[in-house]
């Protein structure tokens, strides 16, 4: 009990966490999301002050099912409550397991403060009361499936009703949504509302006038008039895309368009002077109407993808009418089954003065020249053209610099291979389109890196993405006239040739290049010496040159590249035959993970100076390079300018740590996914600047008392995902307040009762991340995988004598089970057993059991029948002889005293009392009697008669058994035992 009295007195002096199981943040929000939790947390342990300061209430993807007015009596100042996806629709659960949420009435009604209530994901049929308050809600994928003029009664404020997915193929219902007429006419001052896969057919009438977002896609509405959308003046965004869908290459369950569909009567925009953005995707549109767009002299994004426009985009009017559209996308706008040879814009592009996006992807052409995009070239605002995935294989690169404000063109998942100067202007269908990519198609920038090795692209005035097409070679013509990209990316494609410093001399701007993912041939000292801006250059994933055998590799270019400050080496399995050091004056950071600078700084002295000639590097990631150390003499010849060390997902099982002090300026230092184990040998040294360190997924089960002590300036320590059963405040001393983040989450502490751990984390809980739910008990059993605070002292147990009990309660269990069952089994076999065992006990101790017994002056009184000559002769040749003399016996074994009638007993005494003495003066009374047949009928002698009566007498008086009875056969001749005990005895 001390221990657990000492853990009691200790939390009641710290601050506990309020808000258990959750966790409190910023401006008054309480995060419970993601807990598993069956009910709403009651957060007994709170303050009222800290209670009427939330705000917000996060209880997202949770297990909660019932809700009822006491749960939120307590939250007088809540204003966001958010419950989604805590009870689903079965339909779209992924065991389609039922669920039934129930909300007792007035639950709602107790927070008069509520603005923003997310009911969605649940099982609910209807709308709960709400509280007049109450701006935004959401009850998408729910089972409501209707909506009437009393729903929102009282809800004059009501501004957002978003009720999307509640009838579609994931969650069916059988029939479309009913929103009759007027039933939302109440709410004057609703601004968003969304009712996207809610298999409507037609568009709800009577909506409020104040509606300044409409989004009422993935629908089955086929028909669209001029009354559909009067009456909105002030409607700025209209979405009504994905309702009458083309299907090939759909990706998800998809409803073919029925033919002559969708009608969209001329008129039917006419009244939406107020739209800045009108979305109608995906609706099998042949050809676009002017007239739907003459009144829409606001709109500045126009969304026409996934239709069937590629002829009418080539010959259309309806833009001309719009001055102030700034985006435009005719994304996967193909013909079926065909890619053209070229494609020209129709002559309305150039009224589009204001654009400044547009989007050509998945409309299969495969040329590009400047008559592509010709009404294009005199828009002083157009910044950014994306043409991927359209099967382009020859493109007029050099009809970019004719733009004027041109930024990012995106050319990248296409099939060019070289540029040419296309004259043809024939459209005529060609090649089968038929391996066609899915219409969702991801973002177009390049695969995010970290931009602590590699920076973006976004500052630069002009972007050129070629990547993942099929260039082989480079030469300098294809960048003619594009002296103002800054930025090129040539990722993925199959480069194949030495660079020799030429390819891309008229790109005199170049700053950024990216070969990543090629099949360069690094040999020239003179490579990229021709971009004399270039400072990022990514080299990664070019291993096949690197892996070839007995060929060399020069790296010596990097000195030339005066600007160079980002290099990326990475993932070429450089191991051998390159150049010995690195030189530069400039690179500050370098990616050289995925290499194998373990079989490299195995080679002697060859390569431990690999990086000392890079003079400025401050950045350097040295990740799976299989390393199972960083040797002393490789760290001493690192260069001292290096502030941040990566050397994650190696072999690492031994680190020195007081190797550090090599590097005197390193800040970060980056050893996680390796195989440290325990932290006790070696010391940081007190002069280190290390304010970040990552330990994670290390295994780390040990760390010495004050390991982390002279890191005085350590400021971010991650332990995630290792073994550690407990967390010590020696571990760092002075240092443990100083810490602004110490992430201990997913390692197997032991809850035990007398775990002082968790008093240190209470006083350092602003700086552990996950505290309440990624903090978890690992053991005991019960506790497993639960947060260390669920622990109840109550209930709290000792481990150890838990263990004890149960062991002993497990012994006596089965020793209770075995007795009755060996007794019934083998109890004549045990009992016989322990008497012979009992017979060969060594002779001291037999002879002190003896003589706190009783003291005798015989060990046995033989009696026999003296008339059976050859009983007497076994008696007297046989039995003294054995037994007296001590003949035949092992060495140091026991001579008996035997009584015999002849010589022991006295004359001159009557018969009975020789036989009176013999008998009790005597431990055994042995009868040696001989085998009679069954035509024998010699009496019993009337000696051994009398003696075992008296041997009788004393089993009643005294309680001893002292009858040995020995009988005598003739061996059989042929007796194999008999045979088998003569030559044992030989």
């Amino acid at each position: 009990l001390i221990p657990l009295l000492a853990l009691a007195l200790a939390l009641a002096d710290t601050n506990f966490p309020q808000f258990l199981p959750c966790e409190l943040q910023p401006s008054g929000v309480v995060d419970c999301d993601r807990r598993s939790l069956g009910c709403v947390p009651s957060f007994a342990g709170a303050t009222p002050t800290a209670l009427a300061n939330v705000t917000a209430l996060l209880l997202r993807h949770n297990h909660i099912s019932h809700l009822q007015p006491a749960h939120f009596t307590h939250l007088g100042s809540l204003r966001q409550l958010l419950l989604r996806w805590n009870c689903a629709p079965t339909n779209l659960t992924a065991l389609h397991l039922p669920c039934h949420m129930v909300i007792e009435p007035g639950t709602f009604l107790e927070l008069p403060k509520l603005e923003l209530l997310d009911l969605s994901g649940n099982s609910i049929t209807s709308i709960p009361d709400l509280p007049p308050s109450l701006t935004s809600l959401v009850i998408s994928y729910t089972m409501i499936l209707a909506l009437d003029s009393t729903t929102f009664s009282g809800l004059r404020g009501l501004r957002s009703l978003y009720m999307d997915g509640n009838c579609y193929y994931k969650n069916p219902c059988g029939r479309e949504v009913a929103v009759p007429p007027g039933a939302l006419a109440n709410l004057h001052h609703l601004t968003n509302l969304s009712l996207k896969y809610d298999n409507l057919t037609s568009v709800p009438r009577g909506l409020p006038a104040s509606l300044q977002m409409l989004l009422i896609s993935s629908n089955r509405i086929i028909s669209l008039s001029h009354q559909d959308f009067a009456g909105f003046p002030v409607l700025r965004v209209l979405d009504v895309s994905r309702n009458c869908r083309r299907c090939d290459h759909a990706y998800n369950p998809c409803e073919e368009c029925r033919e002559g569909y969708p009608k969209v009567d001329p008129d039917t925009f006419s009244s939406l002077v107020a739209l800045e953005g009108l979305v109608l995707s995906d609706n099998s549109l042949g050809q676009l109407d002017p007239r739907w767009f003459q009144n829409l002299g606001n709109l500045t994004a126009l969304d026409i993808s996934e239709n069937f426009l590629s002829e009418d985009i080539t010959n259309t009017t309806a833009f001309q009418s719009l001055a102030k559209l700034k985006k435009l996308n005719l994304a996967f706008n193909y013909h079926k089954k065909v890619s053209y040879a070229q494609l020209h814009l129709a002559p309305s592009f150039q009224n589009l003065t204001s654009l400044e996006v547009l989007d050509m992807t998945g409309i299969f052409f495969r040329s590009l020249t400047r008559a592509t995009i010709q009404p294009l070239l005199g828009l002083p605002s157009f910044r950014k053209l994306l043409l991927p995935m359209n099967f382009i294989s020859k493109a007029e690169l050099s009809i970019f610099s004719h733009f004027r404000s041109l930024k990012y063109v995106d050319l990248s998942e296409n099939k060019v291979t070289s540029v040419s100067n296309v004259t043809s202007v024939n459209r005529t269908p060609a090649a089968r389109a038929e391996l066609l990519l899915g219409l969702e198609r991801a973002s177009q920038d390049h695969p995010p890196t970290s931009e602590i090795f590699m920076p973006h692209c976004d500052s630069s005035n002009f972007i050129l993405d070629l990547s993942q097409n099929n260039l082989v070679t480079i030469q300098p013509e294809m960048f003619n006239q594009l002296s103002a990209v800054e930025c090129l990316r040539l990722s993925s494609n199959s480069i194949n040739q030495a660079v020799n410093g030429s390819q891309f001399s008229p790109l005199t701007s170049l700053w950024l290049l990216d070969l990543s993912q090629n099949k360069l041939d690094l040999y020239h000292s003179r490579s990229f010496t021709e971009l004399p801006h270039l400072k990022a250059l990514d080299l990664s994933y070019n291993s096949q040159s690197f892996q070839a055998h007995g060929i060399g590799h020069n790296l010596s270019f990097i000195s030339h590249l005066p600007n160079l400050r980002y290099l990326r080496l990475a993932h070429n399995q450089i191991y051998a035959r390159v150049s010995q050091r690195l030189f530069s004056n400039s690179l500050e950071a370098l990616d050289f993970s995925g290499n194998l600078l373990s079989s490299m700084w195995a080679e002697g002295d060859l390569y431990l100076r690999f990086f000392q000639g890079l003079s400025k590097l401050s950045r350097l990631d040295l990740s799976q390079n299989k390393l199972r150390t960083l040797p002393d003499q490789a760290l001493d010849h690192l260069p001292k300018s290096l502030r941040l060390l990566w050397a994650k997902d190696n072999h690492i099982t031994f680190f020195n740590w007081s190797s550090l002090h090599f590097l005197p300026s390193l800040e970060v230092l980056d050893l996680s996914g390796n195989l440290l184990g325990r932290l006790a040998t070696g010391h940081i040294p007190s002069s280190t600047q290390l304010h970040t360190l990552n330990l994670s997924r290390n295994g780390i089960n040990f760390i010495a008392q004050g390991f982390f002590t002279p890191a005085t300036k350590l400021r971010v320590l991650n332990l995630y995902g290792n073994s550690l059963k407990t967390l010590d405040r020696g571990w760092f001393g002075g240092l443990a307040l100083s810490l602004q983040e110490l992430d201990i989450g997913a390692n197997p502490l032991h809850c035990e009762c007398d775990a002082t751990f968790l008093d240190f984390l209470l006083e350092i809980q602003a700086a552990v991340p996950g505290l309440t739910n990624k903090v978890v008990c690992g053991s005991p059993f019960p506790l497993n995988g639960k947060s260390v605070f669920m622990q109840d002292l109550r209930l709290c147990l000792d481990v150890r004598l838990a263990c004890s009990c149960f062991a002993f309660s497990l012994l006596g269990t089965l020793l209770t089970l075995a007795m009755p069952t060996l007794q019934r089994l083998f109890g004549w076999d045990l009992w016989y057993i322990f008497h012979l065992g009992l017979a060969w006990l060594p002779w001291r101790v037999w002879q002190k059991w003896k003589a706190s017994a009783q003291s005798y002056d015989y060990d046995a009184f033989v009696v026999f029948d003296k008339a059976q000559e050859a009983v007497a002769d076994w008696v007297y040749n046989e039995l003294r002889v054995h037994m007296e003399e001590g003949k035949g016996r092992g060495k140091g074994r026991q001579r008996f005293r035997l009584c015999l009638e002849d010589r022991d007993w006295l004359p001159g005494k009557s018969l009975i009392e020789n036989l009176w003495d013999s008998v009790y003066s005597s431990r055994k009374t042995v009868f040696v009697l001989s085998s009679r047949g069954p035509m024998v009928s010699q009496p019993v002698s009337g000696l051994l008669r009398a003696t075992f009566y008296l041997a009788q007498q004393r089993l009643l008086d005294d309680k001893q058994d002292v009858v040995v009875l020995v009988i005598l056969n003739r061996a059989a001749r042929k007796s194999r035992y008999v045979r088998l005990r003569q030559r044992l005895c030989r």
